[in-house]
């Protein structure tokens, strides 16, 4: 578990030090929303193409090496930025070129390092697993973007070298996992098979709602994408202040998920999660008014905290209520769910900011936030009314724990 979390740390770190460097030079380089949304739109299109495939391939291989395989291809593309930009012929182009081999990476990585977690703990010790894997993850996004932010005073191939660096090491890592051999049945490539993952979520209404919950509210309201512009047009800073903004979130999921270790959210989960996705909408509404550095770190912290709250509950509850033959392939449809939020969401915020500015678009989101978690909770009861986190085809004998 330890090379796990080490190398997943790694990997999401350079996952956040690339975000901030390509997101700072798309923006220097045109100063236009349409293309910080384009980075990405093209990492999302390979991502939703390969959702089917990429499932199939993490329940069919060894999924250390579908996750190392991943890692390595995304240390090839911060190479490829690298040398380009120290080349200078990383034009917008170029980037969004490599964008889309990160795409193509990420695809694997997200479903392969979610469905390795329940092959290295007991079931019963997967919720605080996930919790721990959870502030893993914050940590990464707190030293990555301030990291990046810090680096790229030295030049964005400064930056992207780093990256390569971090992916490798993830990946050597990523081999070295001592996992249980588990024998796995090769299914046939048949229709069936490969789009087992969508029936599975499509007739458990309490994994579809937690997934569209965060997908529908995220890619209609996250405001994250714009911290570009909002970094030099608004607050007048430089990478470093954008390393800060990016960093600040993962500030405050920390502290919330140090919160939720000492006190576990054991009842009313369902209601926890549809109250975290409103209180982050609210929160984004305070974000757009923000004109001070200050205001702005100490409004996003509380928006990151507001965030692991739902993260680690619909992680949670995909993970408990999956069988592990299907764990990547509905990881697959998940990872993509967050790729539609993050990447398609980013595309989104560009072309809102183009016609509302920075700010407006910031505002509009968090309204549409706000919608989608009323509205969701009318869509999806079994969600809103869910009490504990539970596998239900696990039987729960008289008198014992749930």
């Amino acid at each position: 578990m330890r090379r796990y979390l080490a190398g997943r740390f790694l990997g999401v770190m350079g996952n956040n030090i690339i975000a901030v460097a390509l997101g700072w030079q798309i923006y220097d380089l045109t100063s236009s929303g349409w293309y910080l949304g384009l980075v990405g739109l093209v990492q999302f299109i390979p991502a939703l193409l390969l959702t089917v495939p990429a499932g199939l391939v993490v329940d069919s291989l060894d999924r250390r090496m579908v996750f190392a395989a991943s890692l390595a291809l995304q240390g090839v593309a911060s190479a490829v930025l690298a040398w380009a930009s120290y080349g200078g012929w990383a034009g917008p182009g170029a980037i969004l070129s490599v964008c889309v081999l990160i795409g193509v990476a990420r695809s694997l990585q997200l479903p392969a390092q979610q469905a390795l977690i329940p092959m290295l703990v007991p079931a019963r010790e997967l919720p605080q697993a996930l919790a721990v894997n959870a502030s893993i993850n914050k940590l990464a996004m707190v030293s990555g973007p301030a990291l990046g932010g810090f680096l790229y005073a030295g030049g964005a191939d400064l930056v992207y070298a780093i990256c390569t660096a971090a992916f490798l090491a993830s990946a050597v890592l990523a081999v070295l996992i001592a996992a249980p051999a588990v024998v796995r049945s090769r299914e046939a490539v048949t229709w069936s098979a490969m789009f087992a993952g969508i029936g599975f979520i499509r007739n458990n209404p309490v994994i579809l709602g937690a997934m569209t919950l965060d997908m529908f509210a995220t890619l209609l309201g996250g405001g994250m994408p714009l911290l570009p512009m909002v970094a030099k047009d608004i607050l007048h800073t430089g990478p470093w202040g954008l390393g800060l903004l990016r960093a600040a979130p993962a500030v405050g999921g920390l502290a919330m998920t140090a919160l939720m270790t000492r006190w576990p959210l054991e009842h009313k989960i369902g209601q926890r999660m549809y109250g975290a996705v409103f209180a982050y909408g609210l929160i984004t509404i305070g974000f757009s008014f923000c004109t001070n550095l200050l205001a702005a770190l100490l409004v996003l912290a509380l928006m990151g905290a507001a965030d692991i709250v739902s993260t680690v509950l619909r992680h949670s509850l995909v993970q408990i209520e999956t069988d592990d033959a299907l764990r990547g392939r509905v990881g697959a449809v998940h990872a993509t769910s967050i790729a539609a939020s993050n990447q398609l969401g980013q595309f989104r915020a560009g072309v809102a900011a183009e016609w509302l500015g920075a700010s407006g678009a910031v505002l509009a989101g968090g309204v549409a936030t706000m919608l989608i978690a009323a509205w969701w909770a009318k869509l999806f009861p079994a969600l809103l009314h869910r009490d504990r986190l539970f596998r239900p085809t696990i039987p729960v004998q008289p008198g014992a724990k749930q």
